[in-house]
């Protein structure tokens, strides 16, 4: 198989889906890798890094995806990616399908085969934890007055108490958060609505972190005395309600901060907004917000190599074995097949956007396959 990526488009975007490590594994094996020039250039490795385990190089994103059976990349394709898709052309990328529907009619109108790559991660992408962490590190930034912050350190000093901090979910990119934040010296709170998981996280962090249940009543309750929110829960794209509201943020003192992680428009945050690492921050009734959707692209030399490692399996198992073996070998893979030449196969998606759908397992002709890799929905409730 042809496989082919390129430099991200997206802005201040410095990932690579794959290094040197990752290419030579495919080349071992056959397939014949392409990739744009400079494409890992911002993650450290040199296209002669890449040229040495077998690959070639290509000067446009044009020539990989006229040569290319397969395309993989880090971040959701931009509309003047849309044009180049090719029919029955593999393409696995973390798409978000489920709030970009013009993407999505992309994939559907081009009749490729589009896997989402969020949604492969058996234990979670290295991308969550490496975003809980910067997240946390971005709103410890933005409390210091040249941010137009309140002025306040995170671990306080000798006569002056640590900030208040509260990290809104327990799940990887929380607990990369609550690493940091207690670390540094905050006075946390980690809130969830998995009573065992907070358990678990009691008995693992150091004394200045609490855990509490996690609710809406609660959360009014507390944040007049916080500094600094870190949003880490993805909220239902069906949802009106919100668990920190606009109302709420006027109880907070001027120049706290909220850092929304999960960066979901109308989510948990009512008052949420995308933003880039250019401008990362906006206010809204005197709290600075960050809202960055795109956090671990600033880091790209940690990230790359964690996640193209992560993303290997999969993407060794489509070249190896087809689109069909591979979905059956893997639960987690067959629940990320988002379209299917012209056929939409993700059940968020569907649900969300109003549209017709058919279960990766009909499409691929699976269902009477016995002993088959069940997994959990990507997605955990119906509307």
């Amino acid at each position: 198989m042809i496989v082919g990526f390129y430099k991200e488009i997206k802005k201040k975007e410095s990932r690579v889906i794959l290094t040197p490590i990752e290419v030579a594994q495919l080349t071992a094996r056959g397939h014949k890798v392409l990739l744009g020039s400079n494409a890992g250039v911002d993650s450290g490795f040199k296209d002669e890094d890449y040229i040495e385990v077998g690959a070639e190089i290509r000067e446009t994103m044009q020539e990989i995806y006229d040569e290319c059976d397969f395309i993989v990349k880090v971040k959701e394709f931009e509309t003047r990616e849309y044009n180049l898709f090719k029919e029955g052309q593999i393409l696995f990328s973390c798409i978000h399908p489920a709030g970009d529907p013009k993407q999505v009619d992309a994939l559907l109108d081009k009749k490729v085969i589009a896997f989402t790559a969020e949604d492969t991660h058996i234990n979670g992408s290295p991308n969550s934890e490496v975003a809980g962490k910067l997240g946390a590190l971005m709103g410890v930034f933005n409390l210091l007055t040249i941010n137009g912050g309140c002025g306040k350190l995170v671990c306080g000093a000798t006569g002056s108490p640590s900030i208040n901090a509260l990290v809104i979910g327990a799940g990887i990119v929380g607990k990369g958060a609550t690493e940091i934040l207690s670390s540094l010296g905050a006075n946390l709170i980690l809130m969830d609505v998995d009573i065992d998981l907070l358990r678990q996280c009691h008995e693992i962090y150091p004394k200045n972190v609490r855990t509490v249940l996690s609710n809406e009543h609660t959360i009014k309750n507390l944040i007049p005395s916080i500094d600094l929110v870190v949003n880490c829960v993805k909220w239902p794209k069906h949802r009106k309600d919100h668990l920190i509201t606009r109302k709420m943020l006027k109880s907070m003192q001027n120049g706290s901060v909220i850092v929304d992680i999960s960066a979901d428009i109308g989510g948990a945050i009512e008052t949420y907004r995308p933003t880039t690492h250019d401008n990362p921050t906006y206010i809204e009734e005197g709290v600075i917000h960050y809202g960055v959707d795109n956090i671990p692209g600033i880091v790209p030399k940690t990230i790359s190599t964690a996640y193209a490692a992560s993303v290997l399996p999969h993407i060794l198992s489509i070249a190896n074995h087809g689109i069909v073996e591979a979905c059956k070998k893997n639960g987690y893979l067959r629940r990320s097949l988002t379209t299917y030449k012209g056929v939409l196969t993700h059940k968020e998606t569907a649900l969300i956007q109003n549209r017709d759908w058919k279960t990766p397992e009909e499409v691929l002709e699976l269902s009477d396959v016995k002993n088959l890799d069940n997994v959990p929905d990507a997605v955990t409730y119906d509307v």
